[in-house]
């Protein structure tokens, strides 16, 4: 199994996963970071933006980008929209977030007319290193659904399924994120998640095992599962965490990433191609993380 990004980032190396078409391409790490998937055979890229600013910056970090195609485009809204363009007409096989923000680039994804609009949910998934447990975290979702119904819950959890299986977790173990391990009714949330476990066990959700509600310390500690009583092959050992809504991921999120420290990447899922969605101010790790993400995504078979 899969449990560091420098293991998951060497394992993609060779993929040949096609072509990534970047979105507002003028920033020094994402420069970087396409450079070295193109080093390591993941994947090629095509650079959107500021012809200018790009060979510019390229320039002045030492890098050589003269392997790359460039598609001029100066204003962000328009490299946005070029860029999924060069998807949609089948230029590019992966989409890759520059420096616009999310909003913005969001907007040309979901273009009714030239976006990438698979008619399945989009969510983001996060995916964690945590060392001392000695396996990837994938948090769902944090980013895309604000309010998730428990229809839209059960597809979040397909998708991420579906991300964890294409890096080597055959049946991956799917906690839904509660704040306590009861059902109550006056927590629509602990409802939920006793639903979507029933329907994994009815196999409305397949090649996972769900569990829930479970706290957050029956979800990544077996000690404290063991201590209280909670039982299953998912308490102490999850590998995806569902949460109940963006306001919880968005806090574990940061928190996992500011205060653990944990290195970590992310990526849009239910698009037509794997989208490589990072912030602006994401570091190197995260983004060639994020791009052998994608990568292991568009290879998957399964």
């Amino acid at each position: 199994m899969i449990s560091s990004v420098n293991e998951l980032v060497e394992k993609a190396r060779g993929l040949k996963s096609g072509t990534i078409a970047v979105a507002v391409a003028q920033d020094d790490v994402v420069i970087k970071a396409i450079v070295a998937a193109r080093e390591k055979d993941i994947a090629e890229a095509v650079l959107v933006g500021d012809s200018d600013e790009i060979k510019r910056i390229a320039e002045g970090i030492g890098v050589d980008i003269s392997a790359f195609e460039i598609v001029d485009a100066k204003d962000k809204h328009e490299a946005a929209r070029k860029a999924v363009e060069l998807v949609s007409c089948g230029r590019a096989n992966l989409l890759m977030k520059g420096f616009i923000d999310s909003a913005s680039f969001l907007r040309a994804v979901l273009d009714k007319e030239q976006g990438l609009r698979s008619g399945r949910l989009m969510s983001h998934a996060g995916v964690f290193e945590v060392p001392h447990l000695g396996r990837l975290i994938f948090l769902t979702d944090a980013a895309f659904n604000i309010a998730p119904t428990l229809q839209e819950k059960s597809q979040i959890i397909v998708n991420a399924v579906g991300l964890a299986r294409a890096v080597g977790i055959d049946v991956p173990k799917v906690a839904a994120l509660c704040a306590l391990e009861l059902v109550n009714p006056d927590m629509p949330a602990t409802l939920d998640a006793a639903v979507l476990a029933k329907m994994c066990d009815r196999g409305q959700i397949k090649n996972c095992v769900v569990d829930g509600p479970l706290a957050m310390d029956n979800i990544l500690s077996q000690e404290a599962a063991k201590h209280k009583g909670v039982g299953g092959p998912v308490a102490g050992r999850a590998d995806i965490i569902l949460v109940p809504n963006i306001e919880t991921g968005n806090a574990v999120y940061k928190t996992l990433t500011f205060a653990g420290r944990f290195r970590s990447g992310g990526i849009l899922l239910g698009a037509s191609v794997p989208v490589i969605m990072t912030s602006r101010a994401d570091n190197f790790d995260t983004r060639i993380f994020s791009i052998a993400l994608a990568a292991f995504t568009a290879n998957f078979k399964g």
